[in-house]
């Protein structure tokens, strides 16, 4: 396989703020990665890694997005200009499949640099290879699991034949045996081309094996620089205080629910779950959800977690069967869930979705809290008192001004649950609900969700964070084939 050379990366005295932003994401950067290095870059959730990843792929944007001082380089050269030198992956596999095909999609960026045809279709086949996927070129994009729309992703990026491979939080969305594929893809790229890696993840255990050195940011700077070994043995307890996820130090847990699970608020019967209508994705679902209890929905990439998880909270009609509210719940609303608005939703069913973005609604993360509570007619000093104390408990009141699109994916998805949790729901279905955290604000808000559990309300959390399960005591509902 015939590769681009590894490309050398160097930031200098690098500092960015948006421009919706009071606080600098980075202040004073630097740093310089050999051809060829393959780096872990840590940190706590919001120190700016996506940020820095996303400057050294010349995808910031110019002076209308934001401000910067100082250099990001590669090969010496101006980031922003290095066309075709950078390739990144993000950590939503859904976001990154373009076309409806699958070799129209990995063509995508070669075909942007100028690539001639019949050198496209040869690089195509070549990075599919590379990757493991092993399935035909006019294969449907939205067909794919969700590891293997990562080695798609991937695949796009590497057939660009770039110096470097830029991963943020590739994994983040997977199932374990999704994580496994995406790092093993990885792998054999890096084999095969050379090419230098800067990785970004919250999870370390899967990407230590292919690393050669681990880069720390807090501070608004570079904290810790060095060998894995000697980064993790000299700052561990120091890194995990700070929140990243050191092997071998575990995040807190909460205490275990406060009592028994209580009454039966929603009951799925003989349910049936589809994406699309008319083709159920799993059946025969027979499901109590009861205040007071924790429920985790696991199973790999594609069997319908996620659409179970919309079904219970009433915005996907049933396939078949039926998603049953008890009188406690219902409280005079008329019907199943489904048949519910969304006024009345608010207070009964909240709900967390996926992707944060589906989400957000205003401009400021003040005013996204607030949308709920004023949806509810609430006064003034209510809504100022929840808000208030949401924005302390979830590391958010000093983003309380910031518009919610320029916040890092973990502070989008705190924001998200916060947002479900102003309204005071008696059920909440979350999806994913930590991903893209790190340990500290992991532990926090697992914490708040058994604060939820206690008071009585049911969560159903939909999730490949088999620590969330044990930590919030969850009863596990597996749904689909093998992993």
């Amino acid at each position: 396989m015939v590769t681009g050379r590894p490309a050398a990366v160097e930031a200098r005295g690098w500092a960015w703020r948006h421009a919706t932003r009071l606080k600098w994401a980075l202040s004073a950067v630097s740093l310089h990665i050999e051809p060829g290095e393959r780096v872990l870059l840590l940190g706590a959730s919001g120190s700016g890694k996506s940020t820095l990843l996303h400057g050294f792929a010349g995808v910031l944007g110019g002076d209308d997005e934001g401000e910067s001082h100082g250099e990001l380089l590669i090969d010496g050269m101006p980031a922003a200009r290095a066309r075709g030198r950078a390739g990144l992956v993000l950590q939503d596999p859904d976001s990154q499949a373009i076309l409806a095909r699958v070799g129209d999609d990995v063509a995508f960026g070669a075909e942007n640099l100028g690539v001639a045809r019949d050198e496209i279709w040869r690089r195509v086949r070549e990075a599919l290879d590379a990757v493991g996927l092993d399935i035909p070129l006019d294969a449907s994009t939205t067909a794919l699991s969700g590891g293997q729309k990562q080695r798609l992703a991937l695949a796009g990026a590497i057939a660009m034949r770039p110096g470097v491979l830029l991963l943020d939080e590739p994994t983040a969305n997977l199932d374990p045996a999704g994580v496994l594929e995406v790092r093993d893809a990885v792998g054999r790229v890096l084999e095969r081309t050379g090419a230098t890696l800067v990785v970004v993840e919250h999870r370390l255990n899967a990407w230590l094996p292919l690393v050669d050195r681990v880069i720390v940011l807090g501070d608004g700077g570079v904290i810790a620089d060095g060998t894995p070994e000697a980064v993790l043995g000299a700052h561990g307890p120091e890194l995990a205080a700070s929140g990243v996820w050191v092997p071998g130090i575990p995040p807190r847990h909460p205490a275990p629910p406060v009592g028994p699970a209580g009454s039966t608020l929603l009951h799925a019967r003989d349910l049936a779950i589809a994406r699309v209508r008319g083709r159920a994705v799993a059946s025969g679902i027979d499901l109590a959800v009861r205040a007071g209890e924790a429920i985790g929905i696991t199973g790999p990439n594609g069997a319908g977690k996620t659409t179970l998880g919309l079904t219970l909270a009433g915005l996907l009609v049933p396939a078949a069967g039926r998603v049953e509210a008890s009188a406690e719940l219902a409280r005079g609303a008329k019907g199943d869930p489904i048949r519910w608005s969304s006024r009345e939703l608010l207070t009964r069913i909240g709900t967390v979705m996926q992707d944060p973005e589906h989400q957000l609604l205003t401009t400021t993360v003040r005013a996204e809290l607030e949308v709920g509570p004023r949806a509810l007619r609430l006064g003034e000093a209510e809504i100022r008192g929840r808000v208030d104390d949401l924005l302390e408990r979830l590391r958010l009141s000093a983003l309380a001004e910031a518009n919610p699109y320029t916040l890092s994916g973990g502070e989008k998805r705190r924001l998200t649950v916060a947002a479900a949790l102003a309204t005071r729901p008696d059920v909440i279905v979350l999806d994913e609900p930590t991903f893209g955290q790190d340990a500290r604000t992991w532990a926090e808000l697992v914490a708040i969700i058994a604060s939820v559990r206690d008071a009585g309300a049911a969560v159903v959390a939909v999730t490949h964070d088999l620590d969330v399960l044990e930590a919030l005591r969850a009863r596990e509902v597996r749904i689909g084939g093998h992993a």
